[in-house]
């Protein structure tokens, strides 16, 4: 059996990117909610100051995608290296998430084939209706219930939100706190480029780790985003503000 050899450096990688974007250990600790020891000891390869392997996993995946990079990549690298045992292989060979994604789609267009088919069918059984000219008033009633269910089933639209954020130009790290950087953690996670994130309420504080993949909505107007460092932002029923 060869012997493994990483492709990359956790620690060095993880510093790099801090650096390059220009990120403080005190500014990653507020926006991922790690201490600081914690992304010290990531960034320097000690895993063993970490509580337990759940918490290095866990830690590396926020920590990765706070910075820009593939969080995923980082805890099977992590795996391969420092997990020993079948289990090991067998989360090394775990799906990342783009696969899941990819099912996710597939499931979505298996369901919307089947509800072509059952409409092609419902139209086929109305043809046949009317052509024996026996089924009218059958017709008629199940017409009349089709449009209940339909009203009934119908999705109501999303309400309006004050604050929107949606990942347009790829994938990014987002931090939303109501009214301030120690209120209530609202949301905290990567979002996925395509996808996109309401907020209702008019106060919030923001933390954007790539402001260049992002289009930020306050009040119905775009926010301008300039440049590739992270960026805070207060929102306020007046706008969006950059700290």
């Amino acid at each position: 059996m060869c012997d493994h050899f990483p492709v990359f450096e956790i620690g060095n990688s993880l510093h790099e990117a801090r650096v390059r974007r220009g990120i403080e250990f005190n500014q990653a600790e507020i926006a991922t909610k790690i201490r600081v020891r914690y992304l010290r000891a990531l960034e320097d390869e000690r895993f063993e100051q970490l509580p337990s392997q759940t918490y290095v996993k866990g830690f590396l995946r926020t920590y990765a995608d706070y910075l820009g990079l593939d969080g995923q990549l980082y805890v099977d690298e992590f795996n391969s290296r420092f997990v020993a045992g079948e289990d090991a292989d067998s989360r090394a060979r775990r799906s990342p998430a783009r696969v899941e994604s990819r099912s996710r789609r597939l499931e979505t267009t298996v369901v919307l084939l089947a509800v072509a088919v059952v409409g092609i069918v419902t139209l086929v059984v109305i043809s046949a209706w009317q052509t024996s000219g026996t089924g009218a008033k059958k017709q008629q009633t199940t017409q009349k219930n089709a449009a209940k269910k339909a009203k009934k089933h119908a999705v109501a639209p999303r309400p309006h939100a004050y604050l929107e954020i949606e990942a347009t130009g790829g994938a990014s790290y987002v931090a939303v706190h109501r009214y301030g950087p120690s209120g209530k953690l609202l949301f905290q996670g990567t979002i996925e480029k395509g996808k996109s994130e309401p907020f209702k309420g008019k106060r919030f504080f923001v933390d954007l780790s790539s402001p260049e993949n992002l289009r930020v909505v306050v009040g119905g107007k775009e926010v301008a985003l300039d440049g590739f460092k992270p960026v805070t932002l207060t929102v306020t029923p007046s706008g969006a503000h950059a700290n």
